[in-house]
């Protein structure tokens, strides 16, 4: 019998292959990526918000948020976006902010919307945090098969000379970043939504990075996740100080509590829904098909991700109640 930890390994290997073969008789909405302007989020901050979409090489793949911190002595990334291209068209808009190189990017974790764009920023010097626990996924087949299916379907965005970037320093806890006097508080906050998750916290002027804990305005790939690891994270973030939170997907949020909810509602109606049907042995089709999915079923990309997110929960809750 396969252990708790056994099963979110396995989810871990497995949840992005199993997305892309779901995703492979669904056509991919031909749509051009928007221009990749930054807003502007607090005197230092910026940041780029990717289309609620699936990644096509109509967009780009530019399907996710990435964020820029200028200080006296360099700029600080969270996020390197979807593709090396997409990384250069950022390096170029930060230019527009400043002169100064990019110095450090940070990863709030290792899904390909968010790192394919890494290479591009270590060409030009940068250094790459990010948490340990993204190696086993890193150095995994599936993250492998994942880029070689990625350089067809996201052409030529995505191609052969296109490579899975490690980080120059694998951190194994939270820690302080200082950069040109500036303090970034990066903390793990894994495993929720992967194992290696990061959240950076900038004191200064009260920011928030919060990676692929929020979801504003779409649905969730909640995959492989620890949902309910996932929710006491949520919780914690609403400790921040915050003026701003930037999501790893939709709009900006100036309201954490209420801007953190649908995330937070949708994962608890997962988990409620799916763990009484695992509790009661019904099957999860008929326990699909039962479930009440009205106050979701309107976002974005719930036809795509949402019956893939019940089937990995109703899994998780099979042994958690176990």
């Amino acid at each position: 019998m396969k252990t708790l930890e056994a099963l979110r390994r396995a989810m871990r290997l497995t949840g992005l292959a199993m997305l892309l073969a779901w995703l492979s008789p669904l056509p991919l909405r031909a749509q051009g990526a928007p221009a990749l302007k930054a807003v502007q989020v607090s005197p230092s901050v910026g940041y780029v918000e990717g289309l609620s979409a699936l990644g096509s090489s109509a967009n780009q793949n530019f399907i996710s948020n990435a964020a820029f911190v200028v200080t006296p002595a360099g700029v600080v990334v969270i996020d390197a976006l979807g593709s090396p291209a997409l990384a250069g068209r950022l390096m170029q808009e930060i230019r527009t902010w400043t002169p100064l190189p990019v110095t450090h990017v940070i990863v709030t974790h290792y899904h390909a919307d968010h790192i394919y764009g890494l290479q591009a920023f270590r060409k030009q010097g940068a250094r790459i945090i990010a948490h340990r626990s993204a190696l086993e996924y890193l150095n995994s087949e599936t993250a492998r098969q994942r880029l070689e299916t990625s350089r067809t379907e996201l052409a030529p965005w995505v191609d052969g000379q296109t490579v899975l970037v490690p980080a120059d320093e694998w951190i194994d806890g939270d820690q302080t970043l200082t950069v040109g006097g500036m303090q970034f508080v990066i903390r793990h906050v894994g495993p929720s939504h992967t194992p290696e998750d990061l959240v950076v916290y900038l004191p200064q002027e009260k920011v928030l990075f919060a990676g692929d804990l929020v979801f504003r305005n779409r649905i969730p790939f909640v995959g492989q996740a620890d949902s309910g690891r996932w929710i006491q994270a949520l919780d914690a973030l609403l400790k921040f100080d915050t003026a701003a939170i930037v999501p790893g997907h939709g709009p900006l949020s100036s309201e954490a509590r209420k801007d953190m909810q649908q995330t937070r509602d949708y994962l608890v109606h997962l988990r409620a829904t799916m763990g009484e049907a695992a509790r009661n042995l019904e099957p999860f089709e008929d326990a699909y098909q039962a479930a009440d999915w009205s106050r979701f079923e309107k976002l974005p990309l719930f036809r795509v991700a949402n019956r893939m997110n019940a089937y990995n929960t109703y899994l998780l809750m099979e042994h958690e109640t176990k």
